[in-house]
């Protein structure tokens, strides 16, 4: 996006390399000569499903604040510009509350855009007012709804209390997005 910063997106859905990085670093070790395999534990697994959950979450919302900063340049309408504007602030603040708990529980936290995000921030980066505004929305449209479906996923299944207590609490935020969206797209 802009080839951005490091410390501002890494984007939207692609945890790929650092879950593989993850599951692999979780695994158990390889057994010496004689000796069984150690069992991995569920605790294990659960952890590594809330760890990608949060890898995850932290892309998404540093995307939606890189492209919320582009919809108050390149929107068309005050619409767009104001939920651009929403998506600043509101992923900056759940994106502070999740870095906190990842820094607790010694997630690491994403550093570069994924490609999918990186291309649809180059898209939308070349639009202006209302072709803007049409892709922007549809765009927002289809991600918040991905993202709350994993927030429901993480709030009835989530191994990790403080992991599971944030989903609970941003889900909320993140329909009324959604809903926000879905109007401006009327």
């Amino acid at each position: 996006m802009r080839t951005l910063t490091t410390t501002t997106i890494a984007a939207g859905f692609a945890v790929a390399a650092l879950t593989t990085g993850l599951a692999s670093s979780q695994q158990a070790p390889a057994p010496t000569q004689g000796s069984q395999p150690a069992p991995v534990s569920s605790d294990r697994r659960e952890t590594s499903a809330d760890r990608t959950f949060v890898m995850k979450m932290a892309q998404g919302g540093m995307a939606e604040v890189e492209l919320g900063k582009l919809a108050v340049k390149n929107g068309g309408s005050q619409e767009v510009k104001a939920f651009g504007q929403r998506m600043i602030d509101d992923h900056s603040k759940a994106g502070d509350e999740l870095k906190a708990i990842a820094g607790r529980k010694n997630i690491p936290w994403p550093a570069v855009p994924d490609a999918k995000a990186q291309s649809l921030y180059d898209k939308l980066s070349t639009l202006n007012g209302e072709a803007f505004d049409r892709e922007y929305v549809s765009a927002m449209i289809s991600g918040h709804k991905a993202v709350a479906a994993d927030l429901q996923t993480e709030s009835k299944s989530g191994k990790d209390p403080e992991v599971k207590e944030w989903a609970i609490k941003t889900l909320p935020a993140v329909e009324s997005h959604l809903n926000q969206a879905e109007h401006a797209h009327q």
